[in-house]
This record gives structure tokens, sequence and C-alpha cells, in this order.
């Protein structure tokens, strides 16, 4: 199951081609908070074991990568090295091909995440191509799972696709999109954990068919889509003047990821029954009296409705974990985030609208609601940080 948008995302909301794409939503975003970072509500909590020990849950798991973002892009602005006003990287050949690679991936953003490209236009030069070369990478790993030959793909595969990620970050790109990626990631504190983690998540989808509980859940809709945030805040940037800590940020990027993918897997329950794959906490579904002969029969009862309205209300509270921080980026990356915000949770809406019926209805956002989106969106990215109206009350 997979979607891609970084969208991320931030940046992420992108109209998905003919075919299904789930994993990937583009955006990166913050919290509010400052001084001592503390962990998000929905971070800290730890599992305990028949016998006794203490398993860290899969969200603390998740915080400690947050810390570690966190530390990297606050070392980069300690540095006062202006990330938007750094000449071009050499590049093997010639410095043309830098710039056509990083053209062609803006062009690929454009045929696959249009609403999202629009976005990235009103950043600075430095920061918009970046944000193109990870969609890029994001979209490309998402295809090996979900793509034409995905039936073909193997963890041999996956693995080799892991050594090529090395290859990037090593500045030994294979091909033009790797190359565009390569400088990125030297022009940017970006770190290959998130990169990792979400090629991690591609073999959760070939191994793995059931989730348990929320618990494994939330670690897959990291692996696929949480990661688009971590990999995007060191090129959207934090607002200069916002007080709100570094790791709020990160948290709340790592939010809308969950949120989007959360809102993916209730949009596409039918789609995904279809092919033998339930993405729901098998013991929630249980206490809901409800079992994966349900899904597959795809009726709609009241006990369907009770379950998918808690599901609903869950998703909801991960975007407003993330809308809280939106303000904290860099002013001109905001727009294509809070677009990307108001449409996927927009999604949510539809699934009502529908009574609750995603076994045969698919929910989705009219174009007339997108364009009416767009302004609003746009007048809350010209809003100050709330960390500084926190401040100044």
């Amino acid at each position: 199951m997979s979607t891609l948008l970084l969208t991320s995302g931030v940046l992420g909301l992108k109209e998905v081609s003919q075919r299904r794409r789930r994993r990937r939503t583009w955006r990166a975003h913050s919290l509010h908070a400052e001084s001592k970072p503390e962990k998000s509500a929905i971070i800290p909590r730890a599992a305990s074991l028949a016998a006794g020990q203490v398993a860290v849950s899969s969200e603390q798991k998740v915080y400690d990568v947050v810390v570690k973002q966190a530390a990297l892009v606050r070392k980069q602005l300690s540095s006062n090295t202006s990330i938007d006003q750094k000449p071009e990287t050499a590049f093997p050949g010639s410095p043309s091909l830098l710039k056509e690679a990083y053209d062609r991936c803006g062009e690929v953003c454009a045929e696959y995440a249009k609403t999202f490209y629009l976005g990235t236009l009103l950043m600075t030069p430095e920061r918009r191509k970046a944000i193109w070369a990870i969609y890029v990478w994001c979209r490309r790993t998402d295809e090996l799972v979900d793509g034409p030959n995905a039936s073909q793909i193997t963890p041999t595969a996956l693995d080799r696709w892991g050594s090529r990620l090395d290859d990037v970050f090593s500045g030994r790109p294979y091909d033009m999109f790797d190359a565009a990626l390569s400088d990125t990631v030297s022009e940017f504190p970006v770190d290959i954990q998130p990169f990792r983690d979400m090629i991690e998540g591609m073999r959760m989808d070939l191994r793995k068919s059931r989730y348990k509980n929320f618990d494994e859940l939330y670690l897959y809709c990291y692996y696929v889509a949480g990661t688009v945030g971590l990999m995007s805040v060191p090129v959207m940037g934090i607002a200069p003047e916002s007080r709100a800590s570094t790791e709020s940020v990160y948290s709340a990027a790592l939010a809308l990821g969950i949120a989007n993918q959360l809102t993916n897997i209730l949009r596409d329950v039918g789609e995904d029954a279809s092919r033998g794959r339930i993405y729901l906490p098998q013991d929630e579904l249980a206490r809901a009296g409800l079992s994966d002969e349900d899904i597959f029969e795809g009726k709609v009862t009241d006990r369907w409705r009770s379950f998918m309205k808690n599901q609903i209300e869950r998703a909801r509270m991960f975007f407003r974990e993330a809308e809280i921080g939106v303000t904290e980026l860099n002013q001109a990356s905001r727009w294509p985030v809070w677009a990307s915000l108001k449409l996927y949770r927009q999604i949510l809406d539809e699934i009502e609208a529908n009574d609750y019926d995603n076994f045969t209805k698919r929910a989705y956002v009219s174009k007339a609601k997108k364009l009416m989106a767009l302004p609003i969106a746009y007048g809350k990215s010209l809003v100050r940080p709330s960390s500084l109206l926190q401040t100044n009350m």
C-alpha cells in the first residue's frame, strides 16, 4: 500500500497517477514549545512484556530518530550558514548536467503532484529543487512495491536499493535523479536514517498484511510516510523568528506524515481488502465486534460506522498535532504544507459524507474544493509563528 506525496510531507498532497500510491506523504512541519524539548503526547510510551521486561514502544523508537534529526538541524542553524545562497556544487561532467537533473525532478513532481508542485514554486530556488529531488527518490522507492514491476520485487532487490542509497549519500550517484539527491544531501543537513527507514517500510509491505495493534501500525506509518517529514524539515527550514524547539518542529512533521498515512488507510480499506491486506489494528477491530471476514464482505454496519468514527478521530488528532507547528516553518515553505494538510484532512470529511462506505466508494476531494482551499492555505502561510504569538500573549 502506498501513496507518495512529501509530500510529505509536507509536502505532499499529490494528485496520484492512475496507479494508487498511498504511502508517501510529503510534508515537513512543526510543533510548538520552546526551550526544553518535550516529547509530544503521541510519542513516549513503553510496552510491558509478559515476562516483566519493558519493551520500547514504536513511538519511543521513532522519537529517538526525531531527536537525532533535530540535532542535525540545530547544528546547521548554529553555523549561521545561508542555505539559500550557496554556490552550485561541482558535478562530474558539467554544471549544466546537475541543473538538468534538478529540472527533470521538477518535471516529475509537476506531473504526479501538481498541487504540491505549485506550492514549491514559492520557495527559494535552492529549497525548491532540493524538495523536488527528495520527492522523486520517495516516489521511485514507492514504485518498487506499488509499481508495474512490484510482483518481481524481492527483499534482495530492496537491499540493492539500500546500497544504492548509501552510494548517493557518499557522492556516487548512479543516474540523473540520484545526482540531484546526492547534491541535495551535500547542501542540506539531511540524514540518511529516514531514507533507510522508508526502505524498511517497503520490506514490511512484502512480508506483512496485518497489524496486531496501533503500536505496530504506527511504526509502519512512520516508515512509509512520517519519514518524508523528517527528510523535508532540513530543506524547508524553520522560520528565523520561531521560538519553537527543533524537536517540536520535527514532531509536527512526523504527526502530519502519520495523519496522512492513516487517512490513506481509511480511504482505501476496500481496495486493500481486494489485495488481501488489512491496515487496521486487529485488536481494535475485535473490540468493535468486527473481524477480517466483515471487511472482506464489505458491509457498512452500525459496528463499522462506530469503529470508523474512532479511527477518523485518531487521524484528526494527528492533523491537529501537525497544525500547531506549520507556522514555525520558513514562511516560503508553509503554503505547500498548509495545502497538503487541509486537502488531505478533507478526505476524512468525504468518508463521513459517504456514510463510512470505504468498501465500494473512494473518498476524494473535488477540484472545486481544492481550488477553494488553496487561497485559504496561502493566507494561513502568512501567519506569524505560533510560538511568537504565545510568547507575546
